[in-house]
């Protein structure tokens, strides 16, 4: 089961738009370790809109070229966790950060 719901991050996501209270004020007000999650819930929602907050109901499965492509490009370019996972079209940047490991 998923630690946090999809409503909640919804719900997160939107309160943040609203523009009230930042991105630590929320982590706060909903007793979240930090803001990290939050600021990934954000962007994920900027760059894929609904989709990017909601689990996956089956496992996706990449290919060792797709892995080795991915941690290449994130070498190259210097680029974050979350910016590779947008750039790749995923939603779960600690994934990549798996792989790195």
């Amino acid at each position: 089961m998923a630690k946090y719901s999809d409503e909640f991050k919804l719900q997160l996501v939107m309160e943040y738009a609203e523009g009230k209270l930042g991105y630590t004020r929320l982590a706060r007000k909903y007793s979240l370790p930090d803001d990290s999650q939050i600021r990934r819930w954000v962007r994920a929602y900027r760059e894929f809109g609904i989709k990017a907050l909601r689990r996956k109901q089956t496992k996706q499965v990449y290919s060792v070229q797709f892995k080795v492509n991915v941690l290449h490009f994130m070498k190259q370019t210097g680029a974050s966790y979350q910016d590779t996972a947008i750039h790749f079209n995923m939603n779960n940047p600690s994934l990549i950060a798996n792989w790195n490991r």
